[in-house]
């Protein structure tokens, strides 16, 4: 994933909190508004949280503080998204922005939040173990970068820059979602599938942003396939609990995650990612309950 080494970056997009967020401690909920997560990670945080504790260990360790960065002065090009995690969230919430903005005359910019172990949102408060989230009540995207770790250690995913991206493309499909009045509609697969669309979309129309050197790589989607399939409800609950029930499924099954990602990716197009030919029948989400 290569950003053009002269492309202009806007930090101010990105703010960095560090560890100093405010709140910590668990996850206490969102009294002051729904939170939508990324990677089925929110919706599914008592399964993991059980399963973090019980078999990963070191549930009781404070988590690891970081200073906030001065990003306006460290993510200046794309040379520094190249070269460092955090400009590279810049220049990938930069590109973002840029597709949505020209897309749709509805759109307005939505701030991207780094922080690390817990902080306080107008949504509630919220730990890292939230994993990504989008809060409609400030229009913000919140990103733990530990989570990264987190995909690829605790579900499996192989990771990489673009399996990053797409988890900040998704987060950037609910606001898309929001500004569009969506989010009030229909049941929460659909909601997170036509995300997981919206994301594909970017990473086609990607190249005319401005923002990379070259198209994405068959290799790079592959990242965001495998990711969207690691998280899958059906994949989570399974490594979680042992078990699988597809009618308590709040982002859709891998195939369907894999599915609504690829014909974002394949048509191009927000048009072909409503809401009504992407959420599978039940019948459907059952036959797929068997992957792995």
């Amino acid at each position: 994933m290569d950003f053009r080494d002269q492309a202009d970056l806007d930090p101010s997009q990105v703010e960095d909190r560090g560890g100093s967020g405010g709140g910590g401690g668990g996850f206490s909920g969102f009294p002051g508004g729904m939170v939508i997560g990324g990677g089925g990670i929110v919706s599914l945080i008592v399964l993991v949280l059980v399963f973090v504790l019980n078999n990963v260990g070191g549930g009781d360790e404070p988590a690891q503080r970081q200073p906030p960065a001065n990003l306006s002065e460290q993510c200046q090009t794309g040379r520094d998204a190249d070269q460092s995690e955090k400009c590279q969230v810049v220049g990938v919430v930069n590109s973002i922005q840029n597709y949505w903005k020209q897309e749709i005359s509805e759109y307005r910019l939505a701030k991207t939040v780094l922080y690390s172990g817990g902080l306080r949102t107008a949504c509630g408060t919220a730990s890292s173990t939230a994993g990504p989230f989008y809060c409609p009540a400030d229009q913000r995207v919140y990103l733990d970068l530990s989570f990264f770790d987190q995909l690829h250690s605790q579900f499996g995913a192989k990771g990489g820059p673009f399996a990053q991206a797409y988890v900040i493309a998704h987060e950037y499909g609910h606001h898309v979602q929001n500004l569009l009045g969506a989010l009030d509609t229909g049941s929460s697969v659909p909601i997170e599938l036509q995300a997981d669309c919206y994301a594909g979309v970017w990473a086609r129309n990607a190249i005319d942003t401005g923002f990379y050197e070259r198209p994405f790589t068959p290799a790079e989607i592959s990242e965001a396939l495998d990711a969207a399939a690691a998280v899958g409800d059906d994949r989570i609950q399974q490594r979680t609990t042992g078990r699988i029930d597809p009618e308590s499924f709040t982002h859709g099954s891998s195939a369907q995650r894999v599915e609504a990602f690829q014909r974002g990716y394949e048509k191009g197009s927000p048009a072909d990612c409503d809401l009504s030919g992407l959420a599978l029948t039940r019948a459907d989400s059952a036959r797929n309950r068997n992957l792995s």
